[in-house]
């Protein structure tokens, strides 16, 4: 059993028919998309329950609930091949993030937020050492984990060849690396973002085809995961779309 904790991304479930077990409402809060989750619960035939707010609280690994928790089936994870045939079927370029090593869940779940945003095909975690999709991670893609694919491998670096053999040219983001002002992110790409400590590990960094960095003018050398990934995933966003 799992949770999904939150409106938004209660909403989002809903709205994408992930299967439901529950939905559990704090019955004092019946104002706004409150009203709009029971509603829909209702339409949808998924079983509602009212209770007090204590009880949200004792379920909460979000701490941030806004009086509504699902009870959901685990998380599917997407296998290799199947995130690899969604770009063909859509006619596109492939896009995928690569994380190697974010351990932060808030990182992660706005990672996959950005993700979606920029239209990427698919984010890709290690089976260890990373965050892994929770309550937590659901809450800070606001929903977002419904709808881009994320795939969990056992080797980063076996699954980057494996990229490589499937056309794709793969980016890494270091602070050593050649400015993306200079860089071309158009094409067939996977963007490998690293750890919130030590960056990309060595073996995977010597497995991409380039690096890529962000310039920067100010005293503070280093930028937030998520905000790094975020600035270069709407780069590439840039640069493919930049001729429509």
């Amino acid at each position: 059993m799992a949770i999904i904790e939150g409106r938004n991304p209660v909403l989002e479930a809903l709205k994408n028919d992930r299967e439901i077990d529950k939905i559990m409402v704090n019955k004092a809060a019946k104002e706004g998309s409150i009203k709009k989750i029971v509603a829909m619960a209702k339409e949808k035939k998924v079983i509602l329950q009212q209770v007090d707010r204590h009880k949200l609280d004792e379920m909460s690994e979000s701490h941030s609930h806004q009086g509504v928790i699902a009870i959901i089936s685990e998380y599917k994870y997407y296998e290799l091949d199947e995130v690899l045939k969604i770009p063909k079927e859509k006619g596109e370029d492939p896009f995928f993030i690569i994380l190697d090593g974010i351990t932060d869940p808030h990182n992660l779940g706005s990672i996959i937020r950005t993700a979606d945003a920029v239209g990427a095909h698919a984010v890709i975690i290690p089976k260890r050492r990373s965050a892994q999709i929770t309550p937590v991670v659901a809450k800070a893609s606001a929903g977002a984990v419904e709808y881009v694919p994320v795939c969990k491998v056992t080797n980063i670096a076996n699954t980057i060849k494996t990229l490589k053999e499937n056309g794709l040219w793969i980016a890494a983001v270091d602070m050593d690396g050649e400015s993306f002002f200079r860089q071309n992110l158009s094409g067939a790409l996977a963007l490998v973002v690293g750890s919130e400590g030590s960056g990309i590990s060595r073996l995977v960094k010597e497995n991409c085809d380039f690096t890529v960095s962000m310039p920067m003018s100010g005293n503070v050398t280093s930028l937030n995961a998520s905000v790094a990934g975020g600035i270069l995933l709407y780069e590439v966003y840039r640069q493919r779309n930049a001729k429509k």
